[in-house]
């Protein structure tokens, strides 16, 4: 190590012991959550390799026999691969298409309110779904939709045939996506409100002065200023682009639907834990996650070079 590299390692470490001795108690309110993702988001990586082994139980990961890209081979090369993975993606652009800008919407919306009883009532409607249990929630989405369902029988005066809307492969992408702007839109907008309370409010009052309407206000104000916002939980959706929440499409599918609601982690689900295809359901998890963690990147990426804000 050159006497340059020692003096700035020197000067860093220095600096370190510096900044703790002064916020000390930051650090240390630091240690539950860096234990946290310790034990229960890296520890459990060591895992993923029996995404290359053809594990058993009573072996162990250790004594497991190793099999290389057996399984990756096997899953690109089966029926289900174009499946599942053309379910996973227009699912997720059909999310991040509709449901993604819905709360940007809808706090734009409730921002432009200049009634306050009308505005809490709006915001208290919004917010409830997102409180109730997914269980139920699927059980609403059952019912209204059933042959005899409220919703159901709103669409026979419109010329549908009345069957379970359920039950038709064409129709659960559309529910799926609705029920999720539905139960989300409220939630997910909060964030947003709080972006838009930090814009300087002259400049409203100095765009009104010239003239400009509030649709301009809107476009040239409002929007840009929670543009970084924007950006930013655009960046994590696009982290978490193919995990569709398999707990709502195991909660609404069936094997009619199989066709276009099998995604990837209810298929991971079923090949895991219900065919004890531990390996072979890793591998197919493995791979999702590779293709997450590329989109994240990407996106963060593009997001930097265009809107100058990035997570990095």
């Amino acid at each position: 190590m050159t006497p340059t590299k020692k003096g700035q390692r020197a000067n860093f470490m220095e600096n370190l012991a510096k900044d703790f001795a002064r916020n000390k108690y930051l650090y240390l309110m630091m240690v539950p959550v860096i234990v946290y993702y310790a034990i229960f988001h890296y520890a459990p990586m060591y895992g993923a390799i029996i995404a290359f082994k053809d594990y058993t139980p009573m072996k162990g990961i250790t004594g497991s026999e190793w099999v290389g890209l057996s399984h990756f081979k096997d899953f690109f090369s089966s029926y289900y691969f174009w499946r599942i993975l053309k379910n996973t993606v227009v699912i997720s652009l059909y999310t991040l298409c509709f449901e993604f800008p819905a709360p940007i919407i809808l706090a734009i919306l409730i921002n432009e309110v200049r009634h306050h009883i009308f505005k809490r009532f709006v915001q208290s409607v919004t917010y409830m779904p997102y409180f109730i249990s997914l269980i139920v929630i699927c059980g609403m989405i059952n019912d209204f939709t059933n042959s005899d369902g409220i919703i159901n029988k709103l669409f026979m005066y419109f010329g549908y045939d009345g069957q379970a809307m359920l039950q038709k492969p064409e129709m659960f992408r559309s529910i799926y996506v609705i029920s999720e702007i539905w139960q989300k839109i409220g939630w997910e907008s909060i964030i947003y409100i709080a972006a838009l309370t930090g814009i300087d409010q002259e400049q409203y009052e100095a765009a009104h002065m010239d003239g400009a309407s509030r649709w301009k206000q809107i476009l040239h104000i409002t929007l840009p200023g929670i543009m970084p916002t924007i950006a930013i939980m655009f960046i994590l959706r696009m982290g978490n682009m193919l995990n569709v929440g398999f707990e709502k499409i195991l909660l609404l599918y069936n094997p009619v639907t199989y066709d276009t609601a099998d995604v990837i982690s209810s298929f991971v689900y079923r090949k895991g834990l219900l065919e004890f295809g531990w390996s072979y359901s890793t591998a197919v998890g493995l791979f999702n996650s590779v293709i997450n963690l590329i989109l994240l990147f990407s996106a963060n990426y593009i997001s930097r070079k265009v809107n100058k804000s990035s997570l990095w």
